[in-house]
C-alpha cells in the first residue's frame, strides 16, 4: 500500500480572519439557505493504491476525503467516476461531502479509466472508450471494486496503527456515481443486470443504505425494465438533464435516463423513496466538475447547476444517512424546489 495524505487546514490566527471574511462575503453576496445542522469541517486527502489479492492483485486506487475534528465517527460515502475518468474526478463533491461530515471515497477503475484514452491520438480516444465499455469484465470488475473497497475500509477502521481507525461510520454508507459510475452505484444498489447470454446478474451489496446516481443509463431489453429494478429497496436520488445525451454515443436521446427512476418502485408500489432531479438544458458533463472554458456555451450554468448538485445531495445524504428530518423537509416540503426554480424539475415518488 502506497498513500499520500494532504491537510486542507488553515494556520490560526490568520484561518480566523480569513473565515470571517468568508462569512461576511457569503451574507452580503449569496442567498442560499443554510440548511439545518449545516456545520463545516476541515478535510484532509488521502490517496492510496490498494490492490485485491482475490482478483488477481487487481489494483484499486482510490482517493478519500476526510473531514478533520469531528465528535465521532462519520458516515461514508464511495465515489464512482464515469467512463474515462479517474479517482481525481469530481472534487466538488468529495470535497463539499468532506466539509460536511462525510468520508468520500472516490475509487479508480482500472480498464474503464483515463489510463484508456490517455495515450491515444484524439481522432482515436472515444473509439478506445467505446471499446472499453463493451468490455463485460469492466462492466464485472467496477462493482467488485466497490465491495473491496467496502472490506478494505472495515479492515483499516478496526486497525489501530491505520489512520482510518474507528473514523468510519459503517453502519451509514452511501453510494454516488457518475455515467459509467452510474451503473456501478445502480448495480451495487441492487438492480439486476441481464447479459446478452440471457443470465441475470445481481451485483448488489447490502452495507450500501443510500444512492446518488447522476445520468444513469436503460438496460437495453426494454422487456427486462420491471425485472432489472424491481429488487432496489433503498433511497435513491436520480440526477439527469435534458440534453443529457453520452459523450460516446451509447444514449439513444435524454429521455432514456428517466427510466431508472420510471421503473424503480416508490413507496406506493412497495419500494423506497425515490427521486428525480432533471436540469433544464443540462447535459452529460455538468456533473463532471470539469472547467470546460468561457466560451463553451453547454458550460455556461455549470456552476448553478453544480450548486444544486451540491446541496441536493447533501440533504439526501443527511436525510438518509443522519436522520435529519429538517432536511427532509427542505427537500421534499418544497424548500429545494422553490431554490431550484426554472434550472430544473424535481419528482418524488409517491
Amino acid at each position: 500500500m502506497s498513500g499520500t495524505i494532504n491537510d486542507h487546514t488553515t494556520p490560526s490566527p490568520l484561518k480566523a480572519l480569513i473565515i470571517f471574511i468568508a462569512a461576511m462575503t457569503a451574507w452580503f453576496i449569496t442567498t442560499e439557505p443554510l440548511q439545518a445542522g449545516d456545520l463545516t469541517y476541515e478535510f484532509q486527502t488521502i490517496s492510496e493504491d490498494w490492490v485485491d489479492p482475490a482478483r488477481d492483485d487487481r489494483p484499486v486506487p482510490i482517493k478519500a476525503y476526510l473531514p478533520i475534528d469531528t465528535p465521532g465517527p462519520c458516515p461514508v460515502i464511495i465515489f464512482s467516476h464515469g467512463l474515462g475518468g479517474s479517482r481525481e474526478g469530481y472534487s466538488y463533491l468529495g470535497e463539499y461531502w468532506a466539509s460536511h461530515g462525510y468520508i468520500s471515497v472516490h475509487i479508480q477503475h482500472l480498464g474503464s479509466d483515463s489510463a484508456v484514452w490517455r495515450d491515444k491520438p484524439l481522432f482515436k480516444r472515444k473509439r478506445a472508450m467505446r471499446k472499453a465499455i463493451t468490455k463485460i469484465e469492466n462492466s464485472l470488475n467496477r462493482p467488485a471494486d466497490v465491495s473491496f473497497t467496502l472490506d478494505r475500509l472495515e479492515k483499516l477502521n478496526a486497525d489501530p496503527a491505520s489512520p482510518w481507525y474507528q473514523q468510519l461510520d459503517l453502519d451509514r454508507i452511501g453510494m454516488a456515481g457518475h455515467s459509467y459510475g452510474a451503473f456501478t452505484s445502480m448495480a451495487i444498489a441492487g438492480q439486476v443486470f441481464v447479459g446478452r447470454d440471457g443470465r441475470p446478474r445481481d451485483l448488489a451489496d447490502a452495507r450500501i443504505k443510500a444512492a446518488v446516481v447522476m445520468s444513469a443509463q436503460a438496460p437495453r431489453d426494454r422487456d427486462t425494465f420491471d425485472e432489472s429494478y424491481a429488487q432496489i429497496t433503498i433511497p435513491i436520488f436520480h440526477m439527469t438533464g435534458t440534453k443529457d445525451t453520452s459523450p460516446v454515443g451509447l444514449s439513444k436521446s435524454p429521455a432514456d435516463r428517466r427510466i431508472p427512476y420510471d421503473h424503480t418502485p416508490g413507496p406506493a408500489d412497495g419500494g423506497h423513496d425515490a427521486y428525480l432531479l432533471t436540469f433544464t438544458d443540462g447535459d452529460h458533463m455538468i456533473f463532471s466538475g470539469r472547467k470546460r472554458g468561457f466560451l463553451n456555451r453547454a458550460g455556461k450554468q455549470d456552476k448553478i447547476f453544480q450548486r444544486h448538485i451540491r446541496e441536493s445531495s447533501l440533504a439526501f445524504w443527511n436525510v438518509y444517512l443522519n436522520g435529519d428530518e429538517a432536511a427532509r423537509d427542505w427537500l421534499r416540503g418544497g424548500g429545494f424546489a422553490d431554490e431550484l426554480g426554472d434550472t430544473g424539475v424535481l419528482e418524488i415518488k409517491p
